[in-house]
């Protein structure tokens, strides 16, 4: 299993600095987030550069308007163009938001039959983000929120999946059989992990109410051998950078020992 850290936990550091803090407290790699850094730049460029430090296990395609990306469609064929030319093997997508009235993309979803052959590349897998329920009335605001529909469309339309504990957590506090249901297509490729509790998202383990180390033992016992991505929000740490690289180190030696094997 590789261990691998979203951009986003770092954002408010610059990009060169939280791929040189990521490889110094020492995970595998990282998930690179497109965000207003890849604006008016070479982004092609930016991947190499920054891959040079450590390996860009996954980008994570915009997931708000960004100058020069065009709309959602655009940027996701945008980012797995990128990915395959820089030697990246996964993108992760949202789906269509039905609040946000993104019926183009949501119909552009719907028309593609296979996701890997019509938008994906060769060596890149495209993988579709399970979504959260968010404010007081708990809505998730996207299409296929619910867990049998969102695993028939992967399955219909060939297309792969990254896992966000917090997201299901959001709308089940006990999401391991969720998890099993997604599991056992066999078409999980990455996990974004974190803590949720009381409505508030991507907390450091322990700090909301998730099982997530009885998660990472299923991991474990699973066989589960794809990456799994820790996302935290950057107000979790401390602005102390040399505390926050301490607790990093911490939850990476959590996240190995309760993902290791056991050997009799």
């Amino acid at each position: 299993m590789r261990i691998s850290i979203s951009s986003g936990t770092l954002f408010t550091y610059p990009l060169q600095k939280v791929f040189e803090i990521a490889r110094d407290v020492g995970f595998d790699g990282l998930e690179l987030i497109i965000n207003q850094d890849f604006q008016k730049v070479n982004p092609r460029l930016v991947v190499r550069e920054l891959s040079q430090i450590l390996p860009v296990l996954s980008i994570h395609a915009p997931f708000m308007p960004l100058d020069g990306w065009g709309g959602p469609i655009d940027s996701v064929r945008r980012s797995v163009e990128i990915a395959a030319d820089c030697g990246v093997p996964l993108v992760n997508f949202h789906p269509a938001s039905w609040l946000g009235f993104e019926l183009k993309f949501w119909r552009w979803m719907y028309r593609i039959l296979d996701f890997q052959k019509e938008v994906g590349e060769e060596g890149v897998t495209l993988t579709l983000e399970n979504m959260p329920w968010v404010g007081r009335f708990r809505i998730n605001q996207y299409i296929l929120s619910h867990t049998g529909k969102m695993i028939d469309f992967l399955e219909e339309r060939n297309l792969y999946m990254t896992f966000d504990c917090t997201h299901m957590g959001s709308g089940k506090t006990n999401f391991i059989n969720d998890f099993y249901l997604c599991y056992n297509t066999g078409r999980i490729r990455n996990v974004h992990f974190s803590d949720y509790g009381h409505g508030r998202e991507h907390l450091l383990p322990g700090h909301g109410i998730l099982p997530l180390t009885r998660f990472l033992n299923h991991l474990r016992n699973t066989g589960y051998n794809e990456t799994l991505t820790l996302e935290l929000s950057p107000h979790e740490f401390p602005r102390d950078e040399r505390i926050m690289v301490e607790s990093l180190k911490e939850i990476l030696q959590y996240l190995r020992r309760e993902t290791a094997i056991i050997t009799p």
